[in-house]
């Protein structure tokens, strides 16, 4: 499982460790806002449209090699930038990581559920959504010092070498998992799974997660500023939502495989509890940036591994990674839905009414999608 996780590190720290860094560490290659939104934009944009097509083919040849040849591909568009360092390469670069991205990490999701028993999948569902967080609170940090020490093509090697190196301890350890017969699905077919409650409710909780997520690590150091705490104040609250993160998901994990805990519950708890941090972000002050980081640190925390938990546990084995793919499509679509929602609203109002439009919409409409009890299957 550890080379799972290792996948699931990589991908995090590879896009929030660049992401956090171009702005302020590349002038000759982000000339613009523009540049550097479109440069942020390439890896996601990647990511949105890949996503279902690599786990549609994890399910047809196997979700192995396409973790393995998706390892390698971000090796070798990490070394492109190392190679050639130019503004031009730079954009090629970051596509090909984001494309990569999009095949090995609904691939390591769905081995994560395959290898593992159905009454274990909270655990380790927990422990790869710990290892992610991990590599999201890592990247900024760590990779500001690497740029700061040798500039933006050190942090694109380390990153080809982690993802190399990843690589290789996926082809010895990972066994082979080989993809299993399945009857012919119609894209009618696919749409009827893809509405069904059993896949939409875990799949709107994860993309409502992930939008508030994003909105505390971009917007809570602004509503620190404007209290007047410094930088220092401002990133010890983006670290305690990671940690809040990182901390809850395996704790989580284990109530759900003992019964502890039911998903539907959980899910719900979830998103009350990240909509409460939002609310508490209305708050002027210190108190309130630092309650909000906390209980939307934990909210999604909780999310994140019973809804993969759910979704493996519902979806038939041999369309796993179809599942996790369209899964995180929802979870991209949400991590870019939930800041432009908080800007678009801010920017007619203030940055208070932004926090209470999402809240109000994760304690709203996943609440609605997630009352209606679905059938047995």
């Amino acid at each position: 499982m550890w080379p799972l996780y290792a996948a699931g590190f990589t991908t995090a720290f590879g896009a929030h460790g660049i992401a956090a860094n171009l702005g302020g560490f590349s002038d000759d290659a982000v000339t613009s806002l523009l540049v550097l939104g479109g440069l942020l934009a390439l890896y996601d944009g990647a990511e949105v449209v890949l996503k279902p097509l690599f786990g549609s083919l994890a399910d047809r040849i196997g979700a192995r090699p396409v973790l393995l040849g998706g390892l390698v591909a971000f090796a070798a568009a990490s070394a492109l930038y190392v190679v050639a360092d130019s503004p031009g390469w730079l954009w090629a670069a970051r596509l090909g990581q984001g494309a990569a991205a999009s095949a090995f990490s609904p691939s390591a999701s769905a081995l994560v559920a395959r290898l593992n028993p159905a009454a274990g999948h909270g655990r380790a569902f927990g422990s790869y959504g710990f290892c992610k967080s991990v590599g999201y609170t890592l990247g900024p940090l760590l990779g500001g010092v690497l740029v700061w020490a040798g500039g933006l093509r050190l942090l694109f090697a380390v990153l080809a070498v982690l993802g190399a190196a990843v690589a290789v301890w996926a082809a010895v350890a990972v066994p082979v998992v080989p993809p299993l017969p399945k009857a012919r699905q119609t894209v009618l077919d696919l749409a009827r799974r893809l509405a069904d409650p059993v896949f939409l409710a875990p799949t709107a909780a994860l993309a409502g997660a992930t939008a508030a997520l994003s909105v505390g690590v971009g917007f809570l150091p602004v509503s620190g500023r404007a209290a007047g705490l410094g930088t220092v104040a401002t990133g010890a609250a983006v670290s305690v939502l990671a940690a809040c993160a990182a901390l809850v998901q395996p704790r989580a994990g284990r109530a759900l495989d003992e019964g502890r805990l039911t998903a539907r519950s959980g899910l719900l708890a979830g998103l009350l509890v990240t909509a409460a941090g939002l609310a508490c972000a209305m708050l002027p002050g210190l108190a309130g940036v630092l309650c909000a980081a906390a209980l939307i640190g934990a909210g999604t925390g909780l999310i994140t591994p019973l809804g993969f938990a759910a979704l493996a546990s519902s979806t038939p084995p041999e369309r796993l990674g179809q599942t996790m793919g369209s899964a995180e499509l929802g979870r991209e679509l949400g991590d870019a839905g939930g800041p432009l929602l908080v800007a678009a609203v801010a920017t007619a109002t203030t940055l208070t009414y932004g926090y209470a439009a999402l809240a109000v919409l994760l304690a709203a409409g996943p609440l609605v999608v997630l009352a209606h009890r679905p059938g047995k299957r």
